[in-house]
Parts: C-alpha cells; sequence; structure tokens
C-alpha cells in the first residue's frame, strides 16, 4: 500500500521548544497551519484533545472549510458524551468536511487527565468502555432500523440516526494503546492501529501482536507510526540541532517550574523511553532524549538526519508494515513546509520504488 503523512494541528503555536503566548485559539494561525499541511502534501491533519485544551470538532470543522482536499483526524475520548450523540456528531462533520474524516479514538492514558473532566474510570474499565462505546457507534453508523442496546456502560432504546457518515460503511477508526486491554479492542475495532516512535524491532513486535488479536475477528488492521523528524542539510547540523532542542526543551521547563517529567501512565509511554534503553539513540537515526526528559509524554521520539536519511529510515519501517507515518516539528508550522519539501517526496518515491520491485 502507498505511504501516508499525516500532521498534526494545534489552536495556537505551542511546542516543547515554544511556550504558548496569546490568546488560546489564534484563528489565522490555525488557517495558516492547515494550510501549510496541505501545501505541504500531508494526506490528513490530527487534531488531537486533552482536557483543558480547545475543542477539537470545531476546531476541524473551521479547518475544513478553509482547505480543499486534505483529510482530518479527529482526538476523540469515548467516555464523555453518549456514543449514539458522538456517532451523529461525527457522521456530520464527515459530510460538512466533504467525506475528509477519520476519528482517532483515545481511552486515556492519564487519570490525572481524565479526571479533570469527571471520568474516574479505571484503566482497563477505561477499554472495555471503548470496547462497547465502538460497537454501539457502528451500530448507529450503519444498521438502517432502530436498535436497543444493554451493557455494561450503556443502555439505549431505539437508538437510530438520520445521518449516516458520508463515507461507506463509516468513517476510518484510528486506534492506539500498548497494554493488553487496549490490544484487544485494537484487534476488534480499529481500521489503523497508532503506535508512537519506537525501535524498528520495537514495532515489528507490536505490529504482530495486533495482527493476532485482529485475526481472532477475522480482520486486518493498518498501522501508523508516530515521529518528530529533526532535518538539516548535513548529518551533523542534524544533531546539532537535535542537541538545541533538548537545551530549550529543559531550559523553558525549568522557566515553567517543571522538574524532569517522570513516566506517563500508559505501557506506550514505558515502551517508548525503553526504545534506547539507557541511552537517547537507537537504531542510528531514532533519538529519544527529548521523551525521556518530558516522561515520554505524547510522541516525542525523533528521527534525525538529512530528508536522505530520515526517509531512508521511514522506508525501512514502511518494509516493517508501517502504512502511515505521523510527522510533526518542533517549529510546527515551518517543519511542515519543510517536511513537503523533500522529506515526503523522498518517502513516498523510495516506498513506491520497494513496492515495484516486490
Amino acid at each position: 500500500m502507498s505511504v501516508e503523512f499525516i500532521g498534526m494541528i494545534q489552536q495556537r503555536k505551542i511546542s516543547e521548544t515554544h511556550l504558548p503566548q496569546g490568546p488560546a485559539i489564534d484563528t489565522d494561525y490555525v488557517r495558516r497551519f492547515a494550510q501549510a499541511h496541505e501545501t505541504a502534501g500531508f494526506n490528513r491533519i490530527l487534531v488531537p484533545h486533552s482536557s483543558t485544551s480547545p475543542d477539537a470538532t470545531i476546531t476541524i470543522a473551521y479547518a475544513a472549510s478553509v482547505t480543499s482536499h486534505v483529510h482530518f483526524m479527529l482526538a476523540h475520548r469515548p467516555g464523555f458524551v453518549a456514543p449514539t450523540l458522538a456517532a451523529r456528531q461525527i457522521a456530520t462533520l464527515d459530510h460538512f468536511s466533504g467525506g475528509r474524516l477519520a476519528v482517532h479514538f483515545i481511552s486515556g492514558g492519564s487519570d490525572e487527565d481524565q479526571r479533570r473532566d469527571g471520568d474516574f474510570v479505571t484503566h482497563d474499565e477505561r477499554y472495555a468502555r471503548t470496547d462497547e462505546y465502538l460497537q454501539i457507534l457502528r451500530r448507529v453508523w450503519t444498521e438502517d432500523r432502530p436498535f436497543d442496546h444493554d451493557g455494561r456502560f450503556y443502555r439505549v432504546e431505539k437508538a437510530f440516526s438520520e445521518v449516516k457518515p458520508k463515507q461507506t460503511p463509516h468513517v476510518p477508526i484510528y486506534f492506539g494503546g500498548a497494554s493488553a486491554a487496549a490490544l484487544a479492542v485494537a484487534g476488534k475495532h480499529a481500521d489503523v492501529y497508532a503506535l508512537w516512535g519506537e525501535s524498528k524491532q520495537q514495532v515489528h513486535e507490536q505490529l504482530t501482536r495486533v495482527r493476532a488479536e485482529a485475526a481472532k475477528h477475522g480482520r486486518t488492521v493498518r498501522f501508523s507510526v508516530s515521529f518528530r523528524p529533526i532535518l538539516a542539510s548535513t548529518e551533523k547540523a542534524a544533531w546539532e540541532r537535535a542537541e538545541h532542542i533538548l537545551e530549550t526543551t529543559r531550559r523553558l521547563r525549568v522557566e515553567q517550574g517543571f522538574s524532569r517529567g517522570g513516566p506517563q501512565q500508559s505501557e506506550g509511554a514505558r515502551r517508548l523511553l525503553a526504545a534506547a534503553g539507557d541511552g537517547v539513540r537507537a537504531d542510528e537515526r531514532l533519538w529519544t532524549a527529548v521523551a525521556k526528559e518530558i516522561g515520554g509524554r505524547s510522541n516525542s521520539t525523533a528521527l534525525v538526519g538529512t530528508p536522505a536519511q530520515v526517509a531512508q529510515t521511514l522506508a525501512e519501517y514502511h518494509a516493517l508494515g508501517v502504512t502511515t507515518f505521523l510527522i510533526r516539528g518542533f517549529d510546527p508550522l515551518e517543519d511542515a513546509l519543510d517536511y513537503g519539501r523533500e522529506l515526503i517526496p523522498a518517502t513516498r518515491e523510495l516506498t513506491a520504488r520497494a513496492r515495484h520491485a516486490a
């Protein structure tokens, strides 16, 4: 399958190396950020979710209105609205975006973040709830008659929606999570299983586990891996840039009163922090220094090198079975445009050549 690229936009300029400034929503920045991804040749753009951030659904509605062909991915946490309501909201947004929507369902890796929105369900219970949530969503999206459901977390009578997704049979379902409870849900529901940036050996092992879970349900799953490419015209300059990013990250965390981040409460974060063992480099280009500095929060592992070198590394992950790469930079808008100049075209050329040779 041809390689796909997903970017990520936020409602104002912010990253590990850029403190947020101004209001929580900068409409002009969102417009320029979304259009930059479209110009750079990304296939899709993720809008993330947290318990303190602006609403991702409305952000996508706006970003879709100022772009023409790039697709979007909504980060959505089950449990905060009824699955019947979420199904109608997502189907409606799929229509107004012109069939350009996918949804990444995030059960939640942090009790602290979940509790800000009033969710006190335990880790494994969250995945059990997600399983039931997705069952109901699929039925609302695909069934042409009202149905009843009486489960552990949800009970509905005569559930039905007049609006179905524009895409058939429904919008693509992305899903992540590295625990045993998460893998069981992924095998049952995911169209695309998403990993954070790990070593090639770790990715191979995880792909094998997810494929085994999907096979129990007679399904196949595609795979996405997330990286933070750090590029420069020479390898030496790229590693110097990486060290500057690490120094800036540390300085800004001190200014904000943060100590070195403890491990994020998720199996994915633990796997991410283990990628390089006691060091900060693995597989030649995989760099985990920022990930270790912030405790494995979000997709924070980098690939460091020239565009050609990083493209070759992405092609090696593609050869393992990865079809999708979520890439974003530490200079978010500027890096998105930079990726479109060489990295994305070079990766597509390498993976296309490999497919034709197979």
